[in-house]
């Protein structure tokens, strides 16, 4: 560093300046005109640091005086409307052929009949025709409209040295996206009048050049450790992946929601595997993945975050697992493991555990109260309750996608039973929070709300999986399912989030005439996603909240804020609890006593009818 500021700055600009000066009388210019543009670059690299030192120096030649410009204006100005596009087509031709592209110094003449032709310097003497104008053409760096580029000093001197001429009308020429535009570029005359001596090739003229940093003379100094960090290089990259996007395809792509946001993720296994990759995929930084498994032999090769590691030595728990796998996928990640167990409706639980598992609904709750948006993924139908009943209470974004052998569900539970509308025409705050709660509480002019998980239910959900044989403990689904699922639970958060409506939005289905958010970039936003694999069909259905489901109607929230965890305690341990409380026990005796009468002449009608 102390050899680079040492260097003598001067003295190499002066060994440029001499180096164009020998070119000028040697006739070096008239071939290769682009020796006129020397330039010079000092520079030291810090390469431990990733800090880059360096100045530039572009050698312009002093003339002695200085030359005088006069009428300097807008080539558009100087040239009447036919000599003007003759000058542009001649300039676009020459810049366009492969061995005139690279000479920077050329002579534009403009015959008496207006047309205009580009020629090397060395053509100069041949042009002398009174009946053109002739001008001293060269390529401008410079983009201010009332000042020539730095090249104009050396071309002045050369002209002045090689034909000592002491008027020349010059043109700088400039260009817009590729071609000639004559509007930037500039028409002027140079008066020169030089002292004795000066044209001597043994008295090289002083020079300038050193570029100026904010208006002092020092070297500039570029820091490349933020861009040369791999994690910092991983942001860029995905960042401008999905600012591509938004750039080309979705203008109203809300990526600081996407970056802010908070996702949880109920099971770490194929389901919770594909949709923190998703999420990712999508910007999304903040994950928190909840399982108590671990890694068995089976998982690695349908369960994309883990690996044969994973599984030595009784395997890692999932959880931890799969954290340390979305690190190394994305270093910027923020995302935590917690490995814990989701108590469940009908796995009672005896009094030394029941201390233990309390904590552990405590726990979940203040999971989801820190969380954004909630997925459930996990493998049981009972394990889903709780959550389905905590995010209700809070009114959380929640998520389902639920696996069969060849089908799926994906759905978006519809909003709490307990809800605020505040006025839409309130202007939306900044913060992430009140964007999240301005999704969330949504005035929907008092329509059904649509339902959860269990709405469609008529038992309560109990054990499912106590006394089951080997093969029925097992998730056995088509190894394609999972990644359609957890897609289709990705894209559908994503439409929550830019629908204006957010958990509140009317649910659409495909096809249908009714409009709404269809006009919208993501388009329609569905309630219930079920697919079949065995006919390749996927089918977008409506179910709206039942006032007798176990986990969100307002008799089962009601009950939880007013006894809170006693509740949850009763509703483990007692299978038909839940049932009685919503009067499904009511509903299913009703059902079972209901009588109808057959009408005995219905079987010999039977014998009367035929197939249509």
């Amino acid at each position: 560093m102390e050899s680079f500021h040492g260097l003598d700055k001067q003295g190499l600009l002066k060994a440029e300046a001499k180096k164009i000066w020998e070119d000028i009388h040697s006739g070096k210019v008239l071939e290769d005109s682009a020796v006129l543009s020397r330039f010079l670059l000092i520079s030291f690299a810090d390469l431990k640091k990733w800090s880059f030192h360096y100045w530039f120096a572009f050698p312009a030649l002093i003339l002695d005086p200085p030359a005088t410009l006069v009428d300097l204006r807008p080539a558009s100005q100087w040239f009447t409307l036919e000599e003007a596009e003759s000058v542009s087509t001649a300039c676009n031709e020459w810049r366009n052929s492969s061995v005139t592209a690279d000479v920077p110094f050329i002579l534009v003449s403009v015959g008496s009949d207006s047309r205009a032709a580009v020629r090397h310097l060395k053509d100069w003497e041949t042009c002398q025709d009174d009946g053109q104008k002739l001008l001293f053409a060269f390529y401008d760096p410079c983009h201010l409209p009332n000042n020539p580029g730095w090249a104009l000093r050396n071309f002045l001197a050369f002209i002045c040295a090689r034909w000592n001429l002491k008027t020349v009308h010059f043109l700088c020429y400039r260009e817009n996206r590729g071609f000639a535009d004559l509007s930037l570029s500039l028409v002027g005359e140079a008066l020169i009048t030089i002292s004795q001596g000066w044209r001597e090739h043994q008295c090289v003229p002083n020079a300038v050049g050193w570029e100026l940093n904010k208006g002092r003379k020092v070297p500039r100094c570029i820091n490349l450790a933020k861009s040369m960090d791999p994690t910092r290089l991983a942001i860029s990259a995905a960042d401008l992946n999905l600012k591509l996007m938004r750039w080309r395809a979705l203008p109203s792509l809300n990526l600081d929601i996407l970056f802010s946001i908070k996702c949880l993720l109920l099971g770490a296994g194929t389901l919770g595997c594909q949709v923190a990759r998703m999420l990712m995929a999508w910007g999304v930084r903040k994950i928190t993945l909840v399982d108590n498994g671990r890694v068995a032999m089976s998982n690695p090769l349908r369960q994309s975050l883990y690996t044969l590691d994973d599984c030595l030595s009784g395997g890692d728990f999932k959880a931890t697992a799969a954290v340390r796998s979305l690190q190394r996928i994305f270093p910027a990640v923020v995302a935590e493991g917690v490995v814990m167990a989701i108590p469940m409706p009908g796995h009672p639980v005896s009094s030394q555990e029941e201390n233990s598992v309390l904590e552990d609904c405590r726990r979940l709750n203040d999971l989801i109260g820190s969380h954004d948006v909630i997925f459930l993924l996990t493998d049981t139908r009972e394990s889903r309750w709780l959550p389905t009943l905590l995010c209700a209470n809070t009114n959380k974004i929640t998520i389902t996608a639920a696996l069969g052998f060849d089908s799926f569900l994906v759905m978006r539970h519809g909003p709490g039973p307990f809800n605020s509308t505040p006025d839409l025409k309130v202007e939306m705050p900044n913060s992430l929070s009140a964007v999240m709660d301005n999704l969330a509480l949504t005035n929907t002019d008092g329509k059904q709300r649509l339902g959860c998980y269990f709405c469609n239910d008529v038992v309560a959900p109990t054990d499912s999986t106590s006394n089951r044989t080997l093969d029925q403990q097992c998730t056995v689904t088509r190894p394609g399912l999972a990644p359609i699922a957890s897609a289709l639970a990705v894209e559908l958060l994503v439409g929550i989030l830019h629908h204006p409506y957010g958990i509140f939005a009317e649910a659409e289905i495909a096809n249908s005439n009714n409009g709404g958010s269809s006009e919208l970039p993501l388009g329609i936003l569905p309630h219930q996603i079920r697919g079949s694999l065995p006919h390749f069909q996927q089918m977008t259905l409506v179910g709206h909240s039942s006032n007798s489901c176990t986990a969100c109607c307002c008799t089962v929230v009601s009950e939880y804020r007013k006894r809170g965890m006693q509740f949850i305690l009763q509703a483990i341990n007692h299978p038909t609890f839940l049932e009685d409380l919503t009067g499904l026990t009511e509903l299913m005796r009703s059902a079972n006593t209901f009588q109808l009468d057959w009408d005995d002449e219905i079987e010999d009608a039977d014998d009367e009818c035929i197939e249509l």
